[in-house]
């Protein structure tokens, strides 16, 4: 005996089935049985976007005439920006596409193995396994700096805020210079070595950094992810997805707040879809079936700009096959289904000498 193994789409077959039928599922099932469903092909959207968070200082009515810093932000803003987004297709069961397994004695209907939502996924062999799917993990944040940690008595004994003002852009000019004469060498008390000096620029930096965030403000960055469960049934030309405010973030569909993102899904026709002949089918129809997906474009878009598009199998738009149960007599035949399709990723089956 020798096997062979057929990837890709499937192979039909006319054969009669010795032990196993499979039928279209009915209200109560079988008692010597089980059913099974094919799944359809729905979208995990994922969005992420940009939180930028922006806080004025203390001192910021006196940036430009201390500091020379124009068009300084008076006041507290928060801003939301979709800086990308991406599709994983998954599987969810069809409730159209639902069928039994009779069987006795071993047949094919005692070695299946379903997804824990009742979708086929193998037949005689196990499910091959998939990697987790990787979920944001949130960079962690630089520790903002208290300036005050940096003001001497005299600046916090200010009589005014205008004083203080002064006394601080003096301390930040007196630090830009110590950093020049540390560069030059021309400090008073040059470093030792080279690790010493560039210890020395990092902490001058750190305080100039505070003590200029008094003036300009701060501004925080965050990543807040959102998934969309989305899921295809026919061609879409335009539909809104979702809609995003550049004050509130991600809002409803409907609210008008935010700018609308359009979804368009288009059916590309790549598979010669079977013909009915006319001919009466058989009531009960033998074998496992399976779906022939077809290939579907995504598209994305903002305006009349394009974000995302992306072309991807989906079952619903595809057709339903019959593998003939006669390849599975014996349990030498293995199937594994895609499950996210529903279509044949992997038959292996012995062929005689």
């Amino acid at each position: 005996m020798r096997k062979i193994a057929i990837a890709g789409l499937m192979l039909a077959s006319t054969m009669s089935f010795a032990q196993t039928q499979i039928e279209k599922y009915e209200a109560g099932g079988h008692p010597q049985g089980s059913f099974y469903y094919l799944p359809k092909t729905a979208l995990h959207i994922t969005i992420l976007v940009e939180k930028t968070t922006y806080t004025p200082g203390d001192l910021c009515l006196y940036a430009d005439k201390y500091l020379r810093l124009k068009n300084v932000e008076q006041t507290a803003s928060t801003t939301y920006t979709v800086k990308n987004i991406s599709i994983t297709p998954y599987g969810v069961p069809d409730t159209t596409k639902c069928y039994t397994v009779k069987y006795s004695g071993k047949s094919v209907g005692t070695n299946m193995q379903l997804s824990e939502d009742g979708c086929l996924l193998t037949i005689n062999t196990n499910a091959i396994a998939t990697l987790p799917t990787k979920q944001l993990i949130p960079m962690p944040k630089p520790k903002q700096q208290d300036p005050r940690n940096y003001l001497s008595e005299e600046i916090l004994s200010a009589g005014s805020t205008a004083k203080m003002a002064q006394l601080v852009a003096q301390e930040i000019y007196e630090i830009r210079e110590s950093k020049n004469q540390l560069t030059r060498g021309q400090a008073d008390y040059m470093p030792k070595d080279g690790e010493q000096l560039k210890l020395m620029l990092a902490e001058l930096d750190q305080q100039d950094k505070a003590l200029t965030s008094m003036f300009a403000g701060t501004t925080q960055t965050d990543n807040v992810e959102y998934t969309i469960n989305y899921c295809p049934e026919a061609d879409t030309k335009k539909e809104v997805l979702f809609r995003l405010s550049k004050q509130l973030g991600l809002v409803e569909k409907d609210d008008l707040a935010g700018a609308p993102y359009y979804i368009r899904v288009d059916n590309l026709h790549t598979l010669q879809m079977p013909q009915d002949n006319g001919k009466k089918k058989k009531s009960k129809e033998e074998g496992i079936y399976v779906n022939v997906p077809e290939k579907i474009k995504v598209t994305i878009s903002s305006g009349s700009k394009d974000v995302l598009t992306e072309e991807l199998y989906a079952a619903q738009f595809g057709y339903t096959e019959l593998i003939s149960g006669d390849l599975f007599k014996r349990n030498t035949t293995k199937l594994t289904l895609f499950p996210t399709t529903g279509g044949i990723q992997k038959l292996e089956a012995e062929q005689p000498k």
